[in-house]
């Protein structure tokens, strides 16, 4: 079993910076890829970033140079280090696995990023 909890989101000014962390608990070594995704009211939920197993990362276009994804094994945390931060980049933000052998993906509850002009 693999549980994720996020946090860190709240209210920040355009400019600002947030950090936002996922704690993984359970049995991590199913886990193929680590994501974070977001999604705004109304529009569909976007993948923001993804760190796979071997330590490579992709990031969407729109946060490219601005976010920074990391994780500490020894806390078994993500962080998503969130910089430069535009009005456009309000959503929740969740936390997401890929896990092997088909078994499915495990979704966090989500944390709120609203980020005001």
């Amino acid at each position: 079993q693999v549980q994720l909890v996020e946090s860190g989101g709240g209210l920040v000014q355009a400019g600002g910076s947030l950090r936002l962390s996922c704690a993984v608990s359970g049995s991590i070594f199913s886990i193929d890829a680590i994501n974070w995704y977001r999604q705004a009211p109304g529009k569909q939920r976007e993948l923001v970033v993804s760190i796979i197993s071997g330590g490579s990362t992709n990031y969407a276009g729109s946060v490219k140079g601005r976010f920074t994804i990391s994780r500490d094994n020894a806390k078994n945390t993500v962080y998503l280090q969130m910089n430069s931060l535009t009005p456009e980049d309000t959503a929740v933000y969740y936390c997401n696995v890929d896990r092997r052998y088909g078994l499915g993906s495990v979704w966090g509850q989500g944390t709120q990023v609203t980020v005001s002009s």
